[in-house]
Protein backbone atom coordinates (compact mmCIF):
# COMPACT_ATOMS: atom_id res chain seq x y z
CA UNK A 1 0.00 0.00 0.00
CA UNK A 2 2.55 2.49 0.99
CA UNK A 3 5.02 1.38 -2.12
CA UNK A 4 1.71 1.66 -4.26
CA UNK A 5 0.98 5.41 -2.54
CA UNK A 6 4.67 6.39 -3.23
CA UNK A 7 4.67 5.91 -6.76
CA UNK A 8 1.63 7.84 -7.51
CA UNK A 9 3.17 10.93 -5.84
CA UNK A 10 6.35 10.66 -7.53
CA UNK A 11 3.89 10.20 -11.43
CA UNK A 12 1.61 13.00 -10.58
CA UNK A 13 4.34 15.43 -8.95
CA UNK A 14 5.05 19.05 -10.34
CA UNK A 15 7.81 19.78 -12.02
CA UNK A 16 10.25 22.02 -9.98
CA UNK A 17 10.81 25.79 -11.43
CA UNK A 18 14.05 26.78 -12.47
CA UNK A 19 16.46 28.39 -10.30
CA UNK A 20 16.72 32.08 -11.51
CA UNK A 21 19.46 34.34 -9.40
CA UNK A 22 19.13 37.99 -10.36
CA UNK A 23 22.06 40.19 -9.18
CA UNK A 24 23.95 43.47 -9.38
CA UNK A 25 20.88 45.31 -10.36
CA UNK A 26 21.38 49.13 -10.66
CA UNK A 27 20.04 52.09 -12.68
CA UNK A 28 21.24 55.59 -13.35
CA UNK A 29 19.50 58.70 -12.17
CA UNK A 30 17.74 60.74 -14.64
CA UNK A 31 17.17 64.40 -15.20
CA UNK A 32 13.88 64.48 -16.02
CA UNK A 33 10.73 61.86 -15.91
CA UNK A 34 10.16 62.63 -19.38
CA UNK A 35 13.45 61.07 -20.10
CA UNK A 36 14.00 57.27 -20.10
CA UNK A 37 15.36 55.31 -17.83
CA UNK A 38 17.69 51.84 -17.85
CA UNK A 39 18.43 48.63 -15.68
CA UNK A 40 20.91 46.81 -15.92
CA UNK A 41 21.62 43.38 -13.83
CA UNK A 42 22.75 39.74 -14.18
CA UNK A 43 20.43 36.66 -14.46
CA UNK A 44 21.74 33.09 -14.52
CA UNK A 45 19.12 30.11 -14.69
CA UNK A 46 19.88 26.65 -14.03
CA UNK A 47 17.69 24.78 -15.68
CA UNK A 48 17.37 26.55 -19.23
CA UNK A 49 14.37 29.36 -19.04
CA UNK A 50 13.08 32.46 -20.48
CA UNK A 51 12.57 35.64 -19.40
CA UNK A 52 9.19 36.52 -20.96
CA UNK A 53 8.31 40.40 -19.22
CA UNK A 54 9.44 43.37 -17.12
CA UNK A 55 7.81 45.93 -15.45
CA UNK A 56 8.26 48.53 -11.90
CA UNK A 57 5.81 50.72 -11.12
CA UNK A 58 8.15 53.69 -11.52
CA UNK A 59 7.25 53.46 -15.31
CA UNK A 60 4.40 52.97 -17.91
CA UNK A 61 6.71 50.69 -20.09
CA UNK A 62 9.43 48.19 -19.26
CA UNK A 63 11.41 46.49 -22.24
CA UNK A 64 14.02 44.40 -23.00
CA UNK A 65 16.62 45.75 -25.32
CA UNK A 66 19.68 44.64 -26.98
CA UNK A 67 22.02 46.75 -28.77
CA UNK A 68 23.57 46.02 -32.63
CA UNK A 69 26.19 47.58 -34.12
CA UNK A 70 25.51 47.63 -37.99
CA UNK A 71 28.28 47.61 -40.56
CA UNK A 72 27.95 51.37 -40.64
CA UNK A 73 29.49 51.23 -36.58
CA UNK A 74 26.31 52.67 -35.46
CA UNK A 75 25.00 51.13 -32.61
CA UNK A 76 21.07 50.05 -32.58
CA UNK A 77 18.91 49.11 -29.72
CA UNK A 78 16.09 46.76 -30.47
CA UNK A 79 12.79 45.74 -28.26
CA UNK A 80 13.43 41.59 -27.17
CA UNK A 81 9.76 39.86 -27.16
CA UNK A 82 11.51 37.22 -24.78
CA UNK A 83 15.26 36.91 -23.65
CA UNK A 84 16.21 32.82 -23.87
CA UNK A 85 18.54 32.29 -20.86
CA UNK A 86 20.82 29.06 -21.89
CA UNK A 87 21.25 26.50 -18.23
CA UNK A 88 24.24 27.84 -16.29
CA UNK A 89 24.87 30.69 -18.97
CA UNK A 90 24.99 34.30 -17.57
CA UNK A 91 22.87 37.12 -19.33
CA UNK A 92 24.55 40.91 -18.24
CA UNK A 93 22.96 43.84 -18.95
CA UNK A 94 25.17 46.63 -18.91
CA UNK A 95 25.59 50.25 -20.39
CA UNK A 96 25.74 50.59 -24.38
CA UNK A 97 24.97 46.18 -24.19
CA UNK A 98 21.75 44.80 -23.70
CA UNK A 99 19.31 46.63 -20.79
CA UNK A 100 16.35 47.05 -19.68
CA UNK A 101 14.53 50.04 -20.88
CA UNK A 102 12.38 52.36 -18.66
CA UNK A 103 9.41 54.25 -20.56
CA UNK A 104 6.92 57.30 -19.34
CA UNK A 105 8.48 56.93 -15.74
CA UNK A 106 5.91 58.26 -13.01
CA UNK A 107 8.89 60.32 -11.46
CA UNK A 108 12.59 60.90 -12.16
CA UNK A 109 14.85 57.81 -10.77
CA UNK A 110 16.58 60.04 -8.24
CA UNK A 111 19.97 59.09 -6.80
CA UNK A 112 19.92 56.76 -3.75
CA UNK A 113 16.44 55.75 -4.41
CA UNK A 114 15.02 52.16 -4.73
CA UNK A 115 12.33 51.15 -6.87
CA UNK A 116 10.99 47.57 -7.50
CA UNK A 117 11.36 45.51 -10.54
CA UNK A 118 9.13 42.31 -11.94
CA UNK A 119 10.75 39.83 -14.08
CA UNK A 120 8.23 37.13 -15.35
CA UNK A 121 9.86 33.65 -16.18
CA UNK A 122 8.71 31.12 -18.16
CA UNK A 123 9.49 28.74 -15.95
CA UNK A 124 10.80 30.31 -12.74
CA UNK A 125 7.50 32.54 -12.23
CA UNK A 126 7.87 36.23 -11.13
CA UNK A 127 10.76 37.14 -9.00
CA UNK A 128 10.90 40.69 -7.77
CA UNK A 129 14.49 43.13 -7.18
CA UNK A 130 14.77 46.20 -5.48
CA UNK A 131 16.62 48.23 -8.23
CA UNK A 132 19.35 50.72 -6.03
CA UNK A 133 19.32 54.33 -8.68
CA UNK A 134 23.41 55.34 -8.79
CA UNK A 135 24.69 58.88 -9.94
CA UNK A 136 23.50 59.82 -13.11
CA UNK A 137 27.39 59.24 -14.79
CA UNK A 138 27.61 55.97 -12.77
CA UNK A 139 29.23 52.94 -14.64
CA UNK A 140 27.62 50.32 -11.81
CA UNK A 141 27.97 49.33 -8.71
CA UNK A 142 31.87 48.19 -8.79
CA UNK A 143 32.66 52.15 -8.05
CA UNK A 144 31.03 50.97 -4.62
CA UNK A 145 33.83 48.47 -3.70
CA UNK A 146 36.97 50.21 -5.74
Amino acid sequence: MIRTVLIAATLFATPAFADVTVTAPWARASILSSRPGAVYLTIKADPADTLLAVSAPIAKAAMIHSVETGEDGIARMSALATLPLAAGAVATMAPGDMHIMLTDLTEKLQEGGTFPLHLTFETGGEVTIDVPILGIASKGPVEATQ
